[in-house]
C-alpha cells in the first residue's frame, strides 16, 4: 500500500490579498473580471509571475472562487502554482501582491522570477 499526496489545485488567496483584489476590481467598476495568475517563461531563473485582470475563461482554467473574486490560473500554468499562496503586502518598504510558491526550488536575487 503506497501514501498518496494531495496538493490543492488552485492559488490561495490570503484575505488581505482578497480584499485588495475587490477593491481593484471595484475601481475598475467591473464584476466580469477574474485575476488571471499565470507562469511565462522569463527572467534571470526561468519562469515570471503574471497576474492580471482577464475576462476570458480558458479550456482547462483552474478556478478557485473566493465569494465575488475569481481566481484562474491556465491548465499549462497550474502545475507549477499548485498550492501557492498569494498575500498582499502594504508597508513602508514594500506594496504589492506576494507568492509563496511551494513548487518554486529556487528564485533569483530580485524576486521577479523563479525555477
Amino acid at each position: 500500500m503506497s501514501e498518496t499526496q494531495t496538493v490543492p489545485q488552485g492559488v490561495v488567496l490570503t484575505d488581505v490579498a482578497v480584499s485588495k483584489v475587490r477593491s481593484l476590481l471595484e475601481a475598475e467598476g467591473r464584476t466580469d473580471l477574474s485575476l488571471r495568475i499565470a507562469v511565462q517563461p522569463g527572467g534571470c531563473s526561468g519562469l515570471r509571475y503574471q497576474l492580471y485582470f482577464d475576462d476570458r475563461e480558458l479550456d482547462g482554467d483552474v478556478a478557485t472562487e473566493y465569494g465575488d473574486v475569481k481566481v484562474v490560473t491556465d491548465r499549462m500554468s497550474a502545475p507549477y502554482l499548485g498550492g501557492a499562496s498569494i498575500d498582499f503586502v502594504d508597508t513602508i518598504e514594500k506594496q504589492g501582491f506576494t507568492i509563496d510558491n511551494p513548487n518554486a526550488t529556487g528564485a533569483c536575487a530580485c524576486g521577479d522570477s523563479f525555477h
